[in-house]
């Protein structure tokens, strides 16, 4: 059976530092046989962006938290969709996200649970990050995978007053990770959907 699935990646970049998170999550989505990954900039969106949203099987939303929230810029986003809301336009998709913040703590949960809220009343179903923290052992050590200890989804940390180069190599790892796991779940949602055709 041949699975043919899409997955959005729906980010504003801030400083940069976001944006190659946003990378990260495209390439893992990328590299799951059958899925085509987009990357859609919320600041810039156009009428070919939101036909990419809409389309698409599952939509990972992507900000910085600044102040305990997502960007303004992904706000005025995420208030845009109304329209959406009201024509149930993205029902039924999958929904994941990641942010980014200076801090290693940062109040990143609270724009991780945003995007929740934000995927709940659009009738979405969110995919979590499935990985269990690292980072925090003995043994452990910051190149860990989820070395931040998230598990709504994948939170960086990017120093104040560094360069987008110089994101941490373990927060890349994790996004990746986020984006494959978002595509295989939407694989399987996919085939799960077509094998219940039949019967409906």
């Amino acid at each position: 059976m041949t699975i043919s699935v899409h997955v959005a990646v729906a980010y504003h970049g801030g400083g940069g530092h976001t944006a190659r998170f946003a990378g990260a999550v495209h390439a893992g989505a990328s590299s799951v046989f059958g899925c085509e990954s987009t990357l859609v900039s919320v600041d810039m969106i156009d009428e070919a962006g939101w036909a990419v949203l809409d389309e698409a099987h599952a939509i990972v939303f992507g900000a910085p938290t600044y102040m305990g929230t997502a960007s303004a810029e992904f706000h005025r986003f995420a208030e845009s969709t109304s329209m959406r809301f009201m024509r149930k336009r993205w029902l039924d998709k999958l929904a994941a996200g990641f942010t980014n913040s200076g801090d290693k703590a940062g109040d990143k949960a609270s724009t991780l649970g945003y995007f929740q809220t934000l995927a709940a009343q659009h009738g979405m179903t969110w995919v979590n990050l499935g990985l269990k923290s690292g980072w925090n052992t003995a043994r452990g050590s910051e190149h860990d995978p989820n070395r931040l200890g998230f598990h709504a989804g994948a939170a960086a940390q990017s120093l104040l007053g560094s360069k987008p180069d110089d994101v941490h190599a373990a927060d890349l790892a994790t996004a990746e990770h986020l984006g494959k796991r978002v595509a295989e779940q939407a694989a399987i949602f996919v085939v799960g959907r077509a094998a219940l055709a039949p019967v409906r």
